[in-house]
């Protein structure tokens, strides 16, 4: 608690500079793609909201297996923290795909490999929610959450690799491909930096949500003796 508290004003300010300069560079410094046009804008939440919700799930797999080897709390606590957040991103990059593909495929929506796999891990992250959520013995829970966890990232090369293994409309890696990065760099920079503001606000919420569920398990135990004790 004690370090969260020191680092969590830190990383808040990164986080709101990261974005403030993203979107800044995204709006006013990149220039228009010369296919999409001014549309291709919306790549700068949605590629971003993309690879945080697989980089958040990975985390979380992570936390989970060092849960179940070491029994660490820490450890169940932050894979569950993590879950709604890589469900926002998620949901975030889903959306603003539909978005993207309306103009740019002539439908919002198409059962491609990609948008299929993803919509799935959304699912898992449902899931691994409602887990928590239902199970009232909280071991328990993080013990069947855990192994969720690990079998969904299975989902992870899946959703990686799908317009590579696939024929997808989803067009193929312009930024981490052999050769470098395809884009122009004045497109690129306010990607990069969108994305580390991404990683920031992954960060300081994680950390409020960990903070919010120690306290919350505090009480939870200071009530527990209350009653034992009146008992």
């Amino acid at each position: 608690m004690k370090l969260s508290g020191i680092l969590l004003p830190w990383v808040s300010v990164l986080c709101v500079g990261l974005l403030g300069v993203g979107t800044y560079g995204a709006l006013f410094v990149a220039p228009a793609d010369y296919q999409q046009g001014e549309a291709a804008r919306i790549m700068y939440v949605h590629v971003p909201a993309a690879w945080m919700s697989l980089a958040t799930f990975v985390f979380m797999a992570v936390a989970s297996a060092l849960a179940l080897i070491f029994r660490h709390p820490l450890s169940d606590l932050c894979a569950k923290a993590c879950a709604p957040i890589g469900a926002g991103f998620t949901f975030l990059a889903l959306l603003t795909g539909a978005l993207w593909g309306g103009p740019m495929w002539g439908t919002f929506w198409e059962w491609d490999p990609r948008l299929t796999s993803q919509l799935i891990l959304l699912f898992i992250y449902f899931g691994y929610m409602a887990i928590w959520s239902t199970i009232e013995d909280p071991t328990r829970a993080a013990r069947v959450a855990a192994v969720l966890a690990l079998v969904g990232s299975i989902m992870v090369p899946i959703i990686h690799y799908s317009v590579d293994w696939w024929n997808s409309l989803h067009q193929g890696p312009s930024v981490f491909r052999e050769g470098g990065p395809s884009i122009h760099p004045d497109m690129l920079w306010p990607l990069l930096v969108m994305a580390l503001g991404y990683h920031a606000f992954l960060i300081a919420v994680l950390l409020v949500r960990m903070r919010t569920e120690i306290i919350r398990r505090r009480v939870r135990a200071l009530q527990l003796r209350r009653v034992g004790g009146l008992a």
